[in-house]
């Protein structure tokens, strides 16, 4: 496969990036890189081959059997009391959790947007929720992943025209990919996996390809799709972080994301602070999109409906999701806030929603010779492993344990 042919492979996994490269990312990546310098760049690697293990079981899932992940976890279980309590499981760890993200998701775009224009976040926001519904209201699949990789086109160039601008350390950079775990960094580490390793995402996944692909034969090109798309949102992640970690003194504490364009200026100059909101505006619009419509997938894969984009069931719950984060948005919560939050509770439940993935990929009846081979277990079951024990140890950490 050709270079060109690699590239219109592009899709789904953009789709992936767009959504774990919302404004929850950028705040906690920039967060941390003002806080700890360069010290937890190990982090983002180890978020994005976390990711690549997780989503690569999540699409090949879905190609091989088309059921979405919803669906197979009901389908699981012979157990009644174990199926209602999957499905449980994923309407309010997704469902409710992507209503949660949006907020974020339209604050965090909307304070971009009020950076580069001078136009109050509370008009951008509704705003921003009005053609995110409009996009997804069409239901035609392949027009919102154009837009969506276009976007992430947009982000990737914003935020990495800042991370030059600002001039970083190179040498710094290189030794922040040597593992180290900072005094009070425990919290952050594990939003920065929670921002980036994202478990509706897996339900997205197993989802689009389907939309996108016919079967199993395809798997090649989906896996290059899924690899290619998240090794890029990690280099957005890493743009972001060095960029904070270059522009401030370690120890600096970010309360606004809005701020964050602001401070750039008498640093790097009036084009990074542009770049750098253009960047957060892009980065609340594609996952303003892609949460809705995650957490309609999820839900009505749970719940047996039909997961076509124009079904009215399908439609009923994005529009739920996308209208709590535009009412919500509205009230005023901080962004900062609420989003590291979102952020650290994802990190502690997404090892049950791993757990689950697993247990479905080694479903002989369902994928054949499709099932996890041992070394994809060993690497699904090491992520998940180390996963819960980010989770324990930021839970210890807010109780003063470390």
């Amino acid at each position: 496969m050709g270079i060109v042919e690699r590239l219109r492979a592009i899709g789904p996994g953009a789709m992936v990036a767009a959504a774990f490269i919302g404004p929850g990312t950028v705040t906690t990546a920039s967060v941390t890189g003002a806080q700890f310098g360069y010290a937890l760049i190990w982090t983002i690697a180890f978020s994005v081959v976390a990711t690549i293990v997780l989503q690569e079981m999540s699409a090949r899932l879905g190609l091989v059997t088309r059921e979405g992940l919803g669906e197979a976890l009901r389908n699981r279980f012979d157990n009644q009391i174990l199926q209602y309590v999957s499905v449980a499981l994923v309407v309010s760890a997704i469902g409710i959790g992507t209503a949660a993200y949006e907020t974020g998701n339209i604050l965090g775009g909307a304070a971009g947007l009020e950076t580069v224009t001078g136009i109050p976040a509370s008009l951008w926001g509704p705003l921003m929720g009005f053609i995110a519904g409009a996009l997804l209201w069409t239901g035609k699949y392949e027009l919102i992943e154009r837009a969506l990789v276009a976007l992430v086109a947009i982000m990737g160039i914003s935020f990495l025209i800042d991370a030059i601008l600002i001039g970083p350390d190179i040498g710094a950079i290189a030794t922040g990919f040597v593992p180290t775990v900072p005094e009070g960094s425990a919290f952050l580490i594990t939003g920065l996996v929670g921002t980036t390793v994202v478990g509706y995402n897996l339900f997205l996944h197993a989802s689009s390809v389907q939309e996108r692909w016919a079967g199993p034969e395809d798997l090649g090109e989906c896996r290059t799709d899924t690899i290619a798309s998240i090794v890029v949102g990690g280099l957005i992640t890493l743009s972001i972080m060095i960029t904070a970690a270059a522009a401030f003194p370690v120890g600096t504490e970010i309360s606004d994301v809005g701020t964050m364009a602001e401070q750039l200026e008498p640093v790097a100059g009036t084009y990074a602070k542009i770049f750098f909101s253009i960047g957060l505006f892009a980065a609340g619009f594609t996952s303003a999109t892609t949460a809705p419509l995650a957490g309609a997938y999820a839900t009505a894969g749970a719940l047996g409906w039909d997961d076509d984009l124009s079904s009215t069931k399908f439609r009923a719950v994005w529009m739920t999701i996308l209208g709590v984060g535009v009412v919500f948005s509205a009230v005023g919560f901080s962004p900062v806030q609420a989003i590291l939050f979102a952020q650290v509770a994802n990190g502690v439940l997404l090892p049950i929603i791993a757990l689950f993935l697993i247990l479905v990929m080694n479903d002989s009846a369902k994928l054949g010779n499709y099932v996890n081979t041992t070394a994809q277990n060993v690497l699904g079951g090491l992520v998940t492993l180390i996963v819960v024990w980010l989770g324990i140890r930021s839970l210890l950490s807010l109780a003063g344990v470390f």
